[in-house]
């Protein structure tokens, strides 16, 4: 595998703060250079190339004298048309499949890719679900977290940009299928047992617990896949 290069690295963390984790919306400024490269624990220089890859994919833009802002068409160019899944309830099941297909995959690359430093995110996200759901608190925000943590660390591009569909997916499915806890309880289980195959470096493991949590997401939201 190519090692990406710091600036990549530093792009694709910026694009999940945007697509995924909803932390910068469409037409917000990005805080200033210094702040932003001392919150991310990287030089200015590096921040500046990871801005111009995320311009050049026309995911920022930079107004002269003004600084820099997440682009207004940001959702309409990587979110593959399901920014508004509740218009669309009838692709939910395709959009599953899709999910079962590739995510349990894209987990086995992570669990071999990830970093030091990305393989802790994942396991510490993975905690923060846990004790949202133990603590009885939505855990919306912290699922989203913990599958961007998992997809950063595949290192591939078009995985990450798929990040808005999952994100969405997660939300999705905790709304319309967790009124009595059971999704809730499954989560708990299934992460468990993800995070004791991450912190193994077990990919077939990781692979089969995703796809064991896929199904029961889909189970709990009544999609027949048969």
């Amino acid at each position: 595998m190519e090692k990406q290069s710091l600036s990549q690295q530093t792009a694709r963390r910026l694009y999940s703060l945007i697509a995924a984790e909803k932390k910068l919306s469409p037409g917000e400024k990005l805080p200033n250079e210094l702040e932003l490269s001392q919150e991310m624990g990287i030089s200015r220089a590096t921040l500046r190339e990871a801005i111009r890859e995320l311009v050049t994919q026309g995911v920022l833009e930079v107004r002269r004298g003004r600084g820099t802002f997440v682009s207004q068409r940001v959702n309409e160019i990587n979110d593959f048309g399901f920014s508004s899944l509740d218009q669309v309830r009838g692709q939910l099941r395709d959009l599953f499949e899709l999910r079962a297909v590739f995510e349990p995959e894209m987990a086995a690359l992570a669990c071999l890719r990830a970093s030091p430093e990305e393989l802790e995110d994942i396991l510490a996200q993975g905690e923060r679900v846990a004790a949202c759901i133990q603590a009885g608190k939505d855990r919306t925000q912290a699922d989203r977290d913990f599958h961007a943590a998992i997809v950063r660390a595949t290192h591939n591009e078009f995985m990450t940009r798929l990040l808005p569909v999952i994100s969405q997916a997660v939300e999705t499915a905790i709304v319309s299928s967790d009124q009595d806890g059971q999704l809730a309880q499954y989560t708990l289980q299934d992460h468990a047992l993800l995070m004791e195959f991450f912190s193994k470096r077990d990919p077939d493991g990781t692979r089969h617990a995703m796809a064991v949590h896929m199904r029961h997401a889909m189970d709990e939201m009544g999609l027949d896949m048969g």
